[in-house]
């Protein structure tokens, strides 16, 4: 049987280049690769002025353009759109040792100066939203705002243990990396309110196609939990929008208000009713109603539409 998602991954490229956006491999420093959707015209669309730069950095399930497919199509034609694969996802690799947060940071800023890009909103979900709060913290210069999607700025040990109980999971590992269709089913079930009936052969596929590099992966998922003495809330120069689903079965919505909380004034919180974790791929439309709102509220010189 010809594998499904193999089958869509060529098909939603030619939809992102209908879009404008073109694949390009950025060696960001020797050994080091990140490939990094973006506008035909680079550097014109970045900082020319004719289109605001809006980042999109996915979670921990999928890539860059199959996570963000629905929001590409959506703000491409106002803005410059640029579509990141993390390290160890889609076209992205480093045969350096470093798994942190700090370092995938590191390593999107040296890839989109590269660009040409020296100021951008970041749009991050979950594992990419703990990398947008980090990019905001290191570079301030780079960072025009941060529209964080179900997930805060770090996954503490004492979350970290909230939520693992709460699903029934004895590490992020087991929950985020399947080795089995039917672990993946249930992976997706919990991140979504109400996740539709598929073939068990679509789960089969998935599972054959996004997750490779799984060692590595494991490596990255063991760096992200820091021990709550070492974690100090940052105070961040820039706006920051929360964005989440009402039903959000992984950090549910009381984690959402006591991040708010934390962020004070500088902060505003979306919440999106019979949602869950995997929002924006679960009510897309009304997700990027939300988006296009903050954005608007971001780059007030009209060009939004």
């Amino acid at each position: 049987m010809v594998n499904t998602v193999k089958l869509y991954k060529p098909l939603l490229r030619a939809i992102m280049k209908l879009a404008g956006l073109r694949p390009q491999k950025i060696e960001v420093e020797p050994g080091t690769v990140m490939n990094i959707w973006a506008p035909t015209q680079s550097k014109k669309n970045a900082n020319s002025g004719e289109k605001p730069a809006v980042l999109f950095l996915h979670g921990f399930v999928g890539d860059g353009i199959l996570t963000w497919q629905f929001q590409v199509l959506a703000l491409a034609r106002d803005y410059a759109v640029y579509v990141p694969d993390l390290l160890f996802f889609g076209g992205s690799s480093t045969r350096d040792g470093r798994r942190t947060v700090g370092f995938q940071a590191e390593c999107l800023a040296r890839g989109l100066a590269k660009l040409g890009v020296r100021r951008c909103t970041v749009v991050g979900f979950s594992y990419g939203a703990m990398v947008a709060f980090r990019l905001a913290e290191s570079r301030p210069e780079l960072v025009e705002s941060v529209v964080a999607t179900c997930s805060g700025p770090a996954l503490t040990e004492s979350l970290s243990r909230e939520c693992l109980e709460r699903m029934g999971f004895p590490t992020w590992s087991e929950f985020l990396l399947p080795d089995s269709a039917d672990a993946l089913k249930k992976l997706l079930e919990i991140g979504s309110f109400h996740f539709p009936r598929l073939p068990s052969c679509v789960f089969k596929h998935a599972l054959e196609v996004m997750f490779g590099c799984r060692k590595e992966k494991a490596e990255l998922l063991e760096a992200l939990v820091i021990p709550d003495k070492d974690f100090a809330f940052p105070r961040y120069s820039q706006r920051v929008h929360l964005v989440w689903g009402v039903n959000d079965s992984i950090f549910p919505a009381e984690v959402a208000q006591s991040l708010k909380e934390n962020l004070g004034n500088n902060a505003t919180l979306v919440s999106i009713e019979k949602a869950g974790h995997l929002v924006a791929l679960e009510r897309p439309f009304v997700y990027n109603k939300c988006l296009k709102r903050i954005l608007a509220s971001i780059y007030k010189a009209g060009h939004t539409k």
